[in-house]
C-alpha cells in the first residue's frame, strides 16, 4: 500500500502586527508502485490504468518527423504492460482512432501480446496530412477515456506545429471541458510550435510541457512517459488545506519538481477547507508553497495558521501543521526559512524568463533586458545551474550579481524555446 508522509518547513515567528504566513511543505509517497499493479485495464476497475498516445499527423509532419513519431508510438506501445486499456490516435484537423482500428466494437482495449503486435502495425500506416486542430484531439481522447472503468487516466501528445486549423477559443473551451478527467504531457517536436499553447494544456490536465530539439529524441522521450505513467500507483490525491474562520489562503503552489500554481483549481470541501488536485503519484517527493493571510494578533499569541492534508479520494493519508506566534524579538521574527526563500526566488525565476522571453518576442527588448537579468539573478541565488546555461544562449552576462546583461543577437529559436520549456522545472533547497 502506498503511504504518505508530510513534513512542514517555516519560521512560525511573525512580527507585531504582521498576517502573512509562509511555510513549504514536503510530502513523499512511498509503496506507490505496489498499489495497483498486480491488475490493470478492465479486469482492475476503479484501480487500473488506461493510456492514450496522440501523435500529430498533419501535412506538417511529413518526412523525418512523421518517421521518428511513428516509431515513438510503437516504442511507448512496448512499454505498457498487459491488462492497461490503451489507444492510439492520430491528430490532425480532426482526430482518428488508429488503434482500436476505427470499425473495431470497442474504444479501448487490454494489451496483450496479439493487441501490441497490431497496434505497431496500425501505427505504421499512419500518413501526414491535413491541417492542426488540437481540441479534437482531446476530445476523442477524451471520448475514449469516458469508456474506460478505471481511476488513472494518461495522454501522451505530440505535435509539430502551431494550432493553426481552429479559434485559440475552441482549443481553450476544449481543455475546460476536459479538465479533471484525464492527465497529459504535451511535447513539442522542432521549432514550430508554440509552447503556451502546450503548456496551456499540460497545466490544465496536470501534465508536462517540454521540447524535443531532434525527431530522434521522440522515441526516448515517450519512452520514459509511459514508464512515469506506469509507476504512477496512486491515481488522485489532493492537498486540502484548513485554514481559521477570517482567514485567506492567499495561494498554494507546487514549488518542486516544478512550479505549478494551484490556487485557481481550488474546489471546497467544506466552509473552512479547500481542495487543490495534484493528480497520480508514483513513489516520489513534491513540495508545495502554502502561504495564508490571518488577522494579527498582540505579541505573545499563538495559533494554528493552516492544516496541510494529503488526502487520496475521501481518505487523509497525512497531515502537516502550519503555525504562527507573534513576537517583539526581532532576532525570531527577522529569520527567513531556507525553504520557503529558495522556493519563492524560484517561482520569481520561472515568471522573469517567461515574461522576458514574451516582451523579447513582441519587440520590446527593454523590458525583455530586465526580465532575463533579473533571471540570471535568481538563477545564480537559487543555485539553479541549468537555467543558468540555458540562459546564457540568450544573453550575454555583465554582472550576475546585479542581474546586468546584454540580449544576444540572432539567437537559435530552439535555444529560447529550451529555455522557456525548461522555466517552470525547479531546483531543491539543499538541507543538512
Amino acid at each position: 500500500m502506498a503511504e504518505f508522509s508530510a513534513e512542514v518547513f517555516q519560521n512560525e515567528f511573525l512580527s507585531d502586527g504582521a498576517t502573512d504566513v509562509h511555510a513549504v511543505v514536503a510530502v513523499t509517497c512511498t509503496g506507490a508502485g505496489t498499489t495497483q499493479r498486480a491488475v490493470a485495464g478492465a479486469d482492475a476497475g476503479a484501480g487500473g490504468v488506461a493510456e492514450i498516445v496522440a501523435v500529430d499527423t498533419s501535412g506538417s509532419m511529413q518526412g523525418r518527423n512523421m518517421e521518428a513519431a511513428k516509431h515513438a508510438a510503437a516504442v511507448a506501445v512496448d512499454q505498457i504492460p498487459d491488462g492497461t486499456l490503451f489507444a492510439i490516435i492520430g491528430g490532425s484537423h480532426v482526430a482518428s482512432r488508429i488503434f482500436p482500428y476505427p470499425n473495431a466494437r470497442v474504444p479501448m482495449v487490454a494489451m496483450e501480446p496479439g493487441a501490441r503486435s497490431e497496434a505497431k502495425r496500425a501505427i505504421s500506416t499512419m500518413a501526414a496530412a491535413g491541417g492542426t486542430a488540437i481540441s479534437s484531439w482531446l476530445r476523442l481522447a477524451d471520448d475514449l477515456f469516458a469508456t474506460a472503468p478505471v481511476a488513472q487516466k494518461h495522454l501522451i501528445l505530440l505535435t509539430d506545429g502551431k494550432n493553426e486549423s481552429e479559434p485559440s477559443a475552441h482549443l481553450n473551451q476544449m481543455i475546460a471541458e476536459v479538465t479533471g478527467h484525464f492527465q497529459c504531457d504535451a511535447r513539442g517536436v522542432g521549432d514550430r510550435w508554440v509552447v503556451e499553447e502546450l503548456r496551456k494544456i499540460s497545466t490544465a490536465l496536470l501534465g508536462t510541457v517540454d521540447l524535443i530539439a531532434r525527431p530522434e529524441d521522440i522515441a526516448e522521450d515517450f519512452a520514459a512517459l509511459v514508464r512515469k505513467s506506469m509507476a504512477r500507483g496512486v491515481a488522485s490525491v489532493n492537498l486540502r488545506v484548513w485554514a481559521p474562520q477570517g482567514s485567506q489562503v492567499l495561494f498554494v503552489r507546487q514549488v518542486a519538481p516544478e512550479v505549478d500554481d494551484l490556487t485557481g483549481r481550488r474546489t471546497e470541501v467544506n466552509a473552512l477547507t479547500s481542495a487543490y488536485p495534484t493528480g497520480a503519484w508514483a513513489d516520489e517527493t513534491r513540495e508545495y508553497h502554502v502561504a495564508v493571510r490571518v488577522a494579527s494578533k498582540p505579541v505573545g499569541s499563538e495559533q494554528l495558521a493552516a492544516r496541510v492534508q494529503v488526502a487520496v479520494g475521501a481518505d487523509v493519508q497525512a497531515s502537516g501543521l502550519v503555525k504562527a506566534k507573534w513576537s517583539d524579538d526581532s532576532t525570531l521574527t527577522a529569520r527567513i526559512s531556507p525553504e520557503v526563500a529558495h522556493y519563492t526566488g524560484q517561482a520569481e525565476l520561472a515568471s522573469a524568463i517567461q515574461e522576458g522571453l514574451a516582451a523579447k518576442a513582441a519587440g520590446d527588448e527593454a523590458t525583455a533586458t530586465v526580465k532575463l537579468g533579473r533571471a540570471v539573478q535568481l538563477a545564480a541565488e537559487t543555485g539553479n545551474d541549468d537555467a543558468t546555461s540555458r540562459l546564457r544562449k540568450i544573453v550575454e552576462v555583465e554582472n550576475v550579481e546585479e542581474g546586468t546583461v546584454r540580449l544576444k543577437r540572432n539567437t537559435a529559436k530552439l535555444d529560447e524555446m529550451a529555455l522557456d520549456t525548461a522555466s517552470t522545472k525547479t531546483t531543491r533547497v539543499r538541507r543538512a
